[in-house]
């Protein structure tokens, strides 16, 4: 195994308790203020279902808000990718 990948496996295996996250802040409301709209080159056509609330929620920010659902899909796929 290699030094990182063992390193991994012990970082997985901390408990979310024994982690100090006391240098980090928290989020708030400013936090999406200024966020940057990245539009992909290319965007695949398909139908998804999402909750009727969130998306009366996204419509009410204005025109482009399935492009602004994308970005916030985008960032989570971001942070999460190299999960797997």
């Amino acid at each position: 195994m290699s030094i990182s990948k063992k390193r991994l496996k012990e970082i997985k295996a901390i408990k979310d308790e024994d982690i100090d996250c006391s240098d980090i802040p928290e989020l708030d409301e400013t936090f999406w203020k200024n966020a940057v709209l990245v539009h992909p080159e290319k965007k695949e056509r398909l139908t998804v279902r999402f909750d009727a609330d969130m998306v009366e929620w996204f419509k009410n920010q204005g025109k482009g808000y399935q492009t602004k659902m994308n970005t916030v899909l985008r960032s989570f796929y971001e942070a999460h990718k190299n999960e797997l």
